[in-house]
């Protein structure tokens, strides 16, 4: 971004490292907060991991969210030819929640399942996919689109869109629901502590990967 003529602009790096930070320390305080367990790839994984978003509901209760592992994803407008410049993996964990009312007594809450950590996971790699040779005027349409037909899909985990592939979690195979794209690959299946688990990646390739409960999340930090 371009401070020409602008006095003050620049954040020393001392305070850009305080709101870092701070920032980190609000992300992990969520984190915390969770009534569930957290997963992500096992000790197999020696690679860098760091924390996405945990998501809460209306009320405030942290209900997902996202360990990552590898790279950090950033979209690349600059793409040619569908390279990939980035390898990772991303573990959702969802809360298994059956249908409840609203706190207030005025609505309902849908029940979580294994679609909804598989519509987490696809959604969660097209944000993070820029297909070559498109413009940037064009991408939040192909975006929504493309959002809509993972809800979908997710929405109908025995189709043919989907393959079955086993994976230990916590050292005990699992059976997953997997399928590939041009973008990436995504997961999802259910562990015995009960949560959901959804990934996604990219350059990485699922088939080896193994998951297990995070023993200290503030590591992730």
């Amino acid at each position: 971004m371009e401070t020409t003529g602008q006095v003050g602009t620049e954040v020393p790096a001392a305070t850009a490292g305080g709101q870092q930070a701070a920032s980190a320390r609000r992300t992990v305080d969520n984190f915390l907060l969770a009534p569930f367990p957290w997963y992500g790839l096992d000790g197999a994984f020696t690679g860098a991991r760091w924390l996405l978003q945990a998501g809460t509901s209306a009320e405030g209760v942290v209900e997902h969210g996202s360990i990552g592992h590898g790279d950090e994803p950033s979209l690349r407008a600059d793409a040619r030819d569908g390279a990939d410049r980035d390898r990772f993996a991303v573990v959702i964990t969802v809360a298994a929640s059956p249908l409840r009312r609203t706190a207030d007594g005025t609505g309902v809450l849908e029940a979580t399942s294994v679609s909804s950590a598989a519509w987490l996971a696809g959604s969660g790699l097209l944000a993070v996919t820029w297909p070559a040779q498109m413009d940037h005027s064009l991408r939040d349409d192909w975006l929504e689109q493309q959002t809509d037909t993972a809800w979908v899909l997710a929405d109908d985990l025995g189709s043919d869109d989907w393959a079955s592939l086993t994976l230990p979690v916590d050292g005990e195979a699992t059976p997953f629901h997997y399928r590939e794209s041009e973008f990436g690959w995504v997961l999802a299946g259910s562990t015995r502590e009960g949560v959901h688990l959804g990934a996604y990646g990219r350059g990485m390739s699922a088939y080896g990967l193994g998951f297990s409960a995070v023993k200290d999340i503030q590591e992730y930090a």
